[in-house]
């Protein structure tokens, strides 16, 4: 399974089905059978998944949930009428959440699959919010696996497609504006998050769709971009106020700030610093998996090792070497 460039758990990550949440019983599947219409069911799944995800990272989460879609599929197939249609654009929705874990892991193959499939059932559910959303999340899908230009071209389709006025409109704009970043289009990308932030202060709600958007998650994303853009203060300051203002069961993520701000603060010139805040993103990269924690715990290593002996920095190194296998 492809890992962000030269590292790999040492834990293995080819064992993930090992680890996976415990499948369902028997009895808990005729249950479901048993139901007039499992939408609910599968519905609420799918909402613990997400719960556990966010508390555990996606390592132990994913078989499960691919478990649960390919129930979902044979379901729908045998269904008719208004349960088949449900049962769909339920089916998306789990192909997206599938899309996400797997880029979180960092499967590329396995990521690209669920999402590319996603869109397609998006289209046949003729859900023009859904299939938005899954052109921003194919536009981030671009920018991790290193191809900004293909993710602008994803977030300009999804913010053309999105209702104007709308939270995925905000969304799309700010897969734009780091697009731009990451392109090496400063005033650009800096224009596009201003008119996210203006665009926000107006949008209507969307019920599901960017509920957890405001403008501290715009002002973290800014932070993203700057660190691309190598203003790496500026970034460093957005990162300790989005870890200050995180909610603690969203573990993992914190994770990924965390990591983030490390190596911005890595790239403003405080090493001892930067591992400390490196330190602690060590061990929840351990327990999720998280590529993208791992992913940025790599490069800050990289960033480190000429500045070995200040304080901290050995025991950061020393501590990632526990949980990575470093490829010559």
């Amino acid at each position: 399974m492809p890992v962000p460039r030269r590292v790999v758990l040492a834990s293995g990550l080819t064992g993930l089905a090992a680890t996976a949440l415990p499948v369902p019983t028997a009895a808990a599947d005729a249950l479901a059978a048993d139901m007039n219409s499992p939408v609910e069911h599968y519905a609420q799944l799918r909402r613990v998944m997400i719960q556990t995800d966010n508390l555990i990272g996606p390592r132990h989460v994913l078989p499960a949930l691919q478990q649960h879609l390919t129930q979902l599929a044979a379901r729908r197939r045998a269904a008719r009428g208004v349960d088949a249609a449900q049962l769909l654009a339920l089916e998306t929705r789990y192909e997206e959440l599938a899309g996400w874990l797997a880029q979180d892991i960092g499967d590329e193959r396995t990521a690209h699959g669920h999402t590319a499939k996603a869109l397609d059932a998006s289209h046949i559910t003729g859900d023009s919010d859904l299939t938005a959303y899954i052109l921003g999340r194919k536009a981030q899908l671009a920018i991790d696996t290193g191809h900004p230009a293909d993710a602008l071209g994803l977030a300009t389709a999804a913010r053309r497609t999105a209702r104007p006025g709308s939270r995925l409109e905000v969304i799309a704009v700010m897969h734009q504006a780091h697009a731009h970043a990451v392109l090496g289009d400063a005033t650009e990308a800096l224009r596009e998050y201003d008119t996210a932030l203006t665009l926000l202060g107006r949008a209507h709600s969307d019920g599901v769709w960017g509920s957890w958007l405001d403008e501290a998650y715009v002002n973290t994303a800014r932070a993203r971009s700057l660190a691309a853009l190598g203003q790496y203060e500026q970034a460093a300051i957005g990162f300790d106020a989005a870890i200050a203002a995180l909610p603690i069961a969203y573990r993992r993520d914190r994770g990924v700030y965390l990591a983030r701000a490390a190596r911005a603060h890595a790239g403003a010139g405080s090493p001892t610093l930067a591992a400390q805040i490196g330190l602690q993103a060590v061990g929840i990269a351990a327990e999720t998996g998280s590529a993208r924690i791992i992913s940025q715990l790599d490069r800050l290593d990289q960033t480190l090792a000429p500045t070995n002996r200040e304080q901290g920095v050995a025991e950061f190194r020393a501590a990632l070497d526990k949980i990575v296998l470093h490829q010559a």
